[in-house]
């Protein structure tokens, strides 16, 4: 029988990692907000990046500047449904949307889901920026 400080979807380190001091504890993040951050730290994440999970990552970043057309929105669907499938087995991919919003140089990527335990139905919005800052203000 699981304790009330147990958690059977996983509990994680909060990122970017947080410290308190007078407690001596890590900020932690249990169930649904433990996945999430984990999808979001996925998908930002290059393939390379992490010395001991070399294969972990979507490698989104590498097409950043890339022009938005049906054959980038197909591979964007494919990195990020291999990503999941591979390193969040905590979740079942139903959907993923890609919504250009070119005048505000962003792709949200809607990633629709289940939690596999729980069968609860989620989803998680990831904004992919498709081009860098030209006019801060």
């Amino acid at each position: 029988m699981m304790s009330e400080n147990q958690s059977f979807l996983g509990k994680g380190w909060g990122f970017p990692p947080t410290f308190n001091k007078s407690a001596r504890t890590i900020g932690m993040l249990t169930d649904e907000d433990d996945i999430r951050s984990s999808m979001e730290i996925l998908l930002s994440t290059d393939v390379g990046e992490r010395v001991m999970q070399p294969k972990y990552g979507c490698n989104l970043h590498r097409l950043v500047f890339e022009p938005v057309d049906t054959t980038l929105q197909a591979y964007i669907k494919d990195l990020i449904k291999t990503a999941i499938l591979y390193f969040e087995p905590r979740i079942i991919l139903n959907d993923v949307v890609l919504i250009p919003r070119i005048q505000e140089g962003r792709i949200d990527i809607d990633i629709n889901y289940t939690v596999a335990t729980t069968n609860t139905r989620n989803n998680f919005v990831y904004p992919f920026y498709i081009e860098e800052g030209s006019e801060v203000g």
